[in-house]
């Protein structure tokens, strides 16, 4: 004899059937979802390069966008911030608004950062991208108020590139402090900022 309520309420018995079925892969869901967030990249906090291991940074000399030439050794005595990045880069695209801010906040304490292209087409790419003001993607200020260049193979290989983005601090005496690969971490790397902009000028830290 058939039971008179799923005769009566179909729509109660597919319930049912679908609560049992959720029931059972809820657990191969949840291991799917964790297995995702453990496979996700994070950003890691960073750690200054003692003074006495840091070691030079290789020089560059490379036109910006107006023509004018940049010179890794004319910032001598400034903290650099060297940005490898380019326009298809979606994690470049998220950092360039934190080095504007970081620019804007920390110059008269001497932050200058540089942003060293990585486009194959070199300006073919980066002028339109730079006369967009806002990433069309993100909505974010790319308007970068500091010199911009076009990274060249050579330059690449002395500093390693082999994915991006990468972004490096070096130091008052011209010397690598920091290289981090990915997306940084935004507050521990305004913080090491900070403390390169406290060292004095011509004097080693004692990190």
């Amino acid at each position: 004899m058939k039971n008179p309520y799923i005769t009566h309420h179909p729509t109660k018995r597919h319930g049912l059937g679908a609560l049992t079925l959720l029931l059972a892969i809820l657990p191969s869901l949840v291991i799917i979802a964790h297995a995702q967030a453990q496979s996700t990249p994070k950003s890691l906090p960073d750690t200054l390069i003692p003074a006495s291991q840091r070691k030079p940074a290789p020089g560059f000399t490379l036109m910006d966008a107006q023509g004018r030439p940049v010179s890794l050794a004319a910032y001598r005595g400034k903290v650099v911030l060297l940005d490898f990045w380019a326009t298809w880069c979606g994690g470049c695209k998220l950092e360039i608004p934190w080095y504007i801010a970081f620019y804007r906040q920390y110059r008269d304490r001497g932050l200058a950062p540089i942003g060293a292209s990585m486009d194959d087409d070199g300006w073919k790419s980066v002028r339109p991208f730079l006369a967009r003001k806002k990433d069309p993607e993100t909505g974010s200020d790319i308007a970068m108020p500091y010199p911009v260049v076009i990274a060249t193979p050579a330059m690449a290989k002395q500093y390693n590139i082999t994915s991006m983005p990468v972004t490096l601090l070096i130091d008052r005496q011209g010397k690598i402090a920091l290289s981090h690969t990915g997306v940084v971490d935004r507050s521990s790397f305004e913080s090491s900022i900070q403390q390169l902009l406290k060292e004095p000028i011509g004097s080693r830290s004692h990190l």
